[in-house]
C-alpha cells in the first residue's frame, strides 16, 4: 500500500481574523528540501482563529488529496487535531455540544473532519513547532516548511492590507 505523508499547518492574525493555511503531500521523502518547497499549497481564510484555521487547512489539504488506497500519515502540531479521533465517540454521543448544552464553535468543522477521515486511511502524528534546528529530524524538517510558508503569506498579506490602507 501506498504510503503518503501531509504536513499542514497555520498562521492567523487574531485581530484581523485572517489566517493562512499551507499544506504539503509527500510521496518521496528522498526529495529535497527545495524540490518539497515548491509543492506547498496555501490559501487565505477569513474570520478565523488559530483552532478553526487548522481544522480549516487540514479539511481543505484532505479535501484535495486523492489518498482512498493509500495509508496517509498527517502531521500537525495542533492538539485538537491530534485528540480529535479519540474524542469522536464523546463528542457524537453529546451532538457536539458542550457540558452547558452550548453548541460546540467548531461542530461542523468536526463533523466535516469524521466525515473526510472515515473516508481515508489516516494516522495522526504530533509534530513539536518551532523547535531549534539540530534537533529536527526530517519529519520536523518537512513541516517547517509549511509553518514557515503560512507564516510568510500572512506577514505578506499584513504588509499589503498596511499598504492599502495607507495609500487611502
Amino acid at each position: 500500500m501506498k504510503e503518503l505523508h501531509l504536513f499542514a499547518d497555520g498562521s492567523v492574525d487574531t485581530k484581523s481574523k485572517v489566517g493562512y493555511g499551507a499544506y504539503l503531500l509527500v510521496a518521496d521523502t528522498g526529495l529535497s528540501l527545495d524540490q518539497l518547497n515548491s509543492q506547498i499549497k496555501v490559501q487565505r481564510f477569513e474570520q478565523t482563529s488559530s483552532t478553526r484555521l487548522e481544522l480549516q487547512t487540514l479539511l481543505w489539504a484532505l479535501g484535495e488529496v486523492e489518498a482512498a488506497e493509500c495509508k496517509l500519515t498527517v502531521y500537525s502540531d495542533s492538539q485538537n487535531i491530534i485528540s480529535l479521533p479519540a474524542r469522536r465517540e464523546r463528542l457524537e454521543a453529546n451532538d457536539f455540544r458542550s457540558k452547558q448544552n452550548r453548541q460546540l464553535n467548531n461542530y461542523q468543522l468536526y463533523q466535516d473532519f469524521y466525515r473526510l477521515t472515515d473516508q481515508q486511511n489516516c494516522k495522526f502524528v504530533k509534530v513539536c513547532g518551532h523547535q531549534a534546528s539540530k534537533q529536527k529530524s526530517l519529519i520536523d524538517q518537512f513541516f517547517t516548511l509549511v509553518d514557515r510558508a503560512s507564516r510568510k503569506a500572512l506577514r505578506e498579506d499584513k504588509k499589503l492590507t498596511a499598504k492599502t490602507a495607507k495609500d487611502k
